[in-house]
């Protein structure tokens, strides 16, 4: 399976240079596992998989819901927030001192070294809650982008107003049998390659979506949109109107997550100087500001592409139809981003059910080879 992380991480090991295992010991790290390779371009790579998603291409929908002024004042807001608690929970990561401190190696490691008791179970049970919604989320997101890249060929074949319609299932099962071959990597610190593949894939489908705002907005003669969004009336009750506000605030919380796998990624980086907390405050940094500006250029200008009538996915809900080709470009990019970020996201739920098989069936030569 993917994580290699057994019950030797429970506890640090030691590890003495004697006669034959001088060798051995330069490839292992202070506390008796493999040495940490990661760095602060890999440790950035590893957030903007996680934080730029598709969930992207849903901004300026979730923008014309709020307005000009509260839309792009929202999104400010929660990168800051995601900065300040990314900073703070990247300084759990060593309990004690920062440098030489005992590493948590998971976000329940950082749990039940700083609250233990029962809000280690609590805690627990919300983490791999959210993060099987997540792996859930990206199977039906992945089979939408696929779906569309065969209705775009449709829709340039026989016209837009052609249905096109087909399921999604026989697309959820091929990405679910690609995610089984690629829960074969070995570490989570060998999925950088992967990591930084996504990365592109992310920059290359927002691009795209920027560009096509772009080139509506100039298609238009100016923008589109107002100051306070959809407004009451016209077919959208006081009801719609708060219920739709609040889906848009959802929606820019969760393109900004990543703290429940933070903690996965610290432990990734290679061991102080400088301190892992320094390094990847510092890819924080930088991640939530490069997203951040990609937030705000694809959400606003979606927004005045399209106004009120922005379509809840740029790329998938055919507000563009041509030219088809860079849209099936566009989900592609989606599509192998996505087959990235599950893999980053679902780590942490590997390696808690090796953590159980192997307790489970210790003798087992499957489980533990």
């Amino acid at each position: 399976m993917a994580a290699h992380e057994g019950t030797n991480r429970v506890a640090p090991m030691e590890v003495t240079v004697e006669a034959g295992n001088a060798g051995e010991a330069a490839w292992l790290d202070v506390d008796g596992l493999p040495q940490r390779a990661g760095t602060f371009w890999t440790a950035s790579a590893h957030i903007i998989t996680a934080v730029i998603g598709s969930g992207v291409l849903s901004l300026a929908w979730a923008i014309a819901q709020l307005g000009w002024v509260a839309g792009p004042a929202a999104m400010l807001l929660f990168a800051f927030v995601t900065y300040y608690t990314a900073t703070l929970l990247a300084d759990c990561y060593r309990t004690g001192d920062p440098e030489t401190g005992k590493r948590n190696y998971t976000y329940m490691d950082a749990v039940r070294s700083n609250l233990g008791g029962a809000k280690v179970g609590f805690c627990g049970v919300i983490q791999y809650a959210n993060l099987v919604g997540v792996a859930i989320g990206y199977t039906i997101a992945s089979s939408i982008s696929m779906k569309a890249i065969r209705r775009a060929g449709c829709f340039h074949t026989h016209g837009h107003a052609e249905p096109c319609s087909s399921s999604s299932i026989p697309y959820m099962i091929v990405f679910g049998a690609v995610q089984i071959v690629f829960s074969q990597i070995p570490d989570f610190d060998q999925i950088s390659w992967l990591s930084i593949v996504a990365a592109v894939m992310s920059f290359t489908y927002s691009s795209i979506g920027l560009s096509f705002g772009i080139a509506q907005t100039i298609s238009n003669g100016g923008f589109k949109g107002s100051l306070t969004g959809i407004s009451i009336g016209a077919g959208v009750t006081s009801t719609q109107k708060v219920w739709h506000s609040l889906q848009a605030f959802g929606d820019i919380t969760f393109a900004y997550s990543f703290s429940n796998i933070l903690i996965e990624i610290q432990d990734t980086i290679k061991a102080p100087p400088p301190s892992e907390s320094k390094v990847m405050q510092k890819a924080t940094r930088l991640s939530v500001a490069t997203t951040t500006i990609f937030y705000m250029l694809c959400g606003c200008m979606g927004y005045a592409a399209f106004g009120d009538a922005a379509p809840d996915n740029l790329l998938t809900g055919f507000g563009f139809y041509e030219p088809f080709w860079l849209l099936d470009v566009a989900n592609v990019a989606i599509v192998v981003h996505l087959v990235g970020a599950y893999q980053v996201f679902c780590q942490p739920i590997f390696a808690f059910v090796e953590r159980r098989a192997a307790a489970a069936w210790p003798h087992s030569a499957f489980i533990s080879p």
